[in-house]
C-alpha cells in the first residue's frame, strides 16, 4: 500500500525516476572493436550475479547525486542477495529456469541476521507493498507469497552514515501453496487426514520412520525443535539425519510452538519440507496408523505412490 510504504521512510508508491537522457550533441569517437566488446560485456556482467543464484554488490558504485535503480537478475530456485553500503534502490528480477512457466510458484524471503539500511517491498506495476522495514529481522522471520503477486524492490533508507550497513536476504521458490509467512508452509497443528498423509509421503523433502527423543522450545522464535532417533530413511533431499552411535540416524525438525508438541512413545512416520536449510514438520502419523491407511488405499488402488511400509 502507498501509505504503508511511505510510513516506512521510503519513496513508496512510485518508481524511481531514470536519469534524464542527454540532449543532442556531437557523435562520440569510434571505439576499437576490442574495447567496445569489453565495455558491453562489462556492463552486462555488472547486472548479473556470478552464479545466477546469488548477488552481492555495493551502493558505493552509485554516484551520490543520482537516484539509480540497479537491476539484479537471478535465475535459480534459491539463493541470496547481499547489498553493502545501500544507496539508491535495487530491482530484483527472479526468473528461475528450473520450473515450468505454467506452474504456480511460491516465493519465500528471509532477512539475514543484522540486515539494515533498506526497506524491502513487493512491487507490481509501480505499486509497492512493504514486506520488511529497515532492521526488521527477528529470529525465524520470513514471508511467503505467490510469485505472480510481484517482484522485489529494495530501497535504501536515508542514513547519516552508511558505513558498516548491509541489507540482505535469502530467497527460495517452490511449488507449494503460499501463506502470509514462512510458518504457514508447515503442516497445521491439527492431525493430517488420510489423504494428506498419503500425499505428503509422495511429495515431502524427507520421509523417515523414528521415535521422538526430546522436544525443546524456543519462545523467542515461536518454534519447537523435535529431536529424533530414526530407524529408517525413506527419503531425504538434504543430510538432515546423520548416522547415530549404535545404529540408526538422528536429527531434528522444527514446528510451531503453538502446536504444543511433546515427547511421545512409539514410532511415527515423519514427513516435511526444507526451508532455508531447516527441516520443517509436515504430517507425522503414528506408524501403525500410516500402515493401516496405506494398505486400505492400496486395496482400492488409490495410493498416489508406492513405498515399503513394513
Amino acid at each position: 500500500m502507498r501509505s504503508a510504504a511511505r510510513a516506512a521512510g521510503g519513496r513508496a508508491g512510485r518508481l524511481w525516476p531514470r536519469p534524464p537522457s542527454p540532449g543532442p550533441g556531437p557523435p562520440p569517437p569510434l571505439l576499437p572493436l576490442a574495447m567496445l566488446l569489453a565495455v558491453l560485456l562489462g556492463g552486462a556482467g555488472a547486472q548479473y550475479s556470478s552464479d545466477l543464484c546469488s548477488w552481492k554488490g555495493s551502493g558505493l558504485t552509485h554516484e551520490a547525486h543520482r537516484k539509480e535503480v540497479e537491476q539484479v537478475y537471478l535465475r535459480c530456485s534459491a539463493g541470496a542477495v547481499e547489498w553493502m553500503y545501500p544507496t539508491g534502490a535495487l530491482s530484483v528480477n527472479l526468473r528461475p529456469n528450473t520450473f515450468s512457466p505454467s506452474r504456480r510458484l511460491t516465493l519465500c524471503i528471509k532477512p539475514l541476521a543484522d540486515s539494515s539500511g533498506a526497506n524491502v517491498y513487493l512491487e507490481k506495476t509501480g505499486e509497492l507493498k512493504l514486506l520488511f522495514r529497515d532492521g526488521d529481522h527477528g529470529p525465524g522471520r520470513g514471508r511467503c507469497f505467490g510469485f505472480e503477486q510481484g517482484g522485489l524492490f529494495v530501497e535504501a533508507t536515508p542514513q547519516q552514515d552508511i558505513g558498516r550497513r548491509t541489507t540482505g536476504f535469502l530467497y527460495e521458490l517452490s511449488g507449494r501453496r503460499a501463506g502470509s509467512d514462512l510458518h504457514t508452509l508447515s503442516a497445521p497443528c491439527r492431525p493430517c487426514s488420510d489423504t494428506e498423509v498419503l500425499l505428503a509421503v509422495c511429495t515431502s523433502d524427507f520421509v523417515v520412520r523414528g521415535a521422538i527423543r526430546d522436544v525443546t522450545h524456543a519462545p523467542e522464535r515461536q518454534e519447537s525443535a523435535i529431536h529424533l532417533h530414526v530407524s529408517r530413511i525413506h527419503r531425504q533431499k538434504s543430510r538432515v539425519f546423520q548416522p547415530a552411535p549404535g545404529g540408526g540416524w538422528r536429527g531434528r525438525i522444527a514446528t510451531l510452538l503453538e502446536c504444543g508438541v511433546r515427547p511421545g512413545r512409539g514410532e511415527f512416520l515423519f514427513t516435511g519440507h526444507m526451508h532455508f536449510g531447516e527441516a520443517w514438520l509436515g504430517c507425522a502419523p503414528r506408524l501403525e496408523d500410516f500402515q493401516r491407511m496405506y494398505r486400505e488405499a492400496e486395496e482400492r488402488g488409490l495410493n498416489p505412490c508406492e513405498m515399503g511400509v513394513e
